[in-house]
């Protein structure tokens, strides 16, 4: 009897211990932000494959431009510290950006460098190395956003991360049913596999 306790136990655990944590943001600030929609897409179907999801809002986590005096002088501001937490804590990393001028945007570039330091001065790949990373983008142009993609993979990878090689790119992203087409969830889904596998 104790025996088939103690399996029904392992039934129970093993798969949570399986169950990847995965956080997921949008690079946008702006409350109708169609990649904050995108965002809320990927984690919704991270959550159907399986997944522990957490969403954030990166305008829950307002942090000032990073500036090393002020590092030095105050450290870590806590909604860095916060969101670098949740980012070490995950197994995998989510992120949907916006294309601004042909980049991403200066509230995603400076999270990231927050999130790249120690909190005690120096820098950390911490809340980067030894998770996957899945990136996307919702953009009004034709090419879908893949500048603000590509800069956003090299940045990541510089800071120890692995992006799965597949990513989502959704174009003319203002029209409606862009992102609910077929293509779209189907990219979505076999990206969301590469990550959270």
């Amino acid at each position: 009897m104790k025996k088939y306790f103690l399996l029904a136990c392992f039934a129970v655990v093993f798969p949570l211990l399986a169950e990847p944590n995965v956080l997921v943001f949008a690079g946008s600030l702006r409350a109708d932000s169609i990649n904050k929609k995108l965002a809320k897409n990927a984690a919704e179907a991270a959550g159907k494959l399986g997944a522990h999801v957490t969403l954030v809002d990166l305008k829950d986590y307002s942090m000032p431009i990073y500036d090393a005096d002020l590092e030095s002088s105050q450290g870590m501001p806590k909604n860095a510290k916060r969101l670098r937490d949740l980012m070490i804590a995950s197994d995998a990393v989510l992120i949907a950006t916006p294309e601004y001028n042909r980049s991403i945007p200066g509230v995603l570039k400076n999270t990231i460098d927050w999130v790249s330091r120690d909190g005690k001065g120096g820098g950390s790949r911490d809340a980067f190395q030894g998770k996957k990373f899945g990136i996307m983008s919702a953009a009004a142009g034709p090419s879908g956003g893949d500048k603000a993609l590509s800069h956003l993979r090299s940045i990541i990878e510089d800071c120890g991360g692995e992006v799965v090689s597949m990513q989502l790119s959704v174009p003319r992203s203002y029209e409606t049913g862009a992102l609910d087409t077929e293509a779209v969830k189907k990219t979505l889904i076999d990206e969301l596999h590469l990550v959270i596998e």
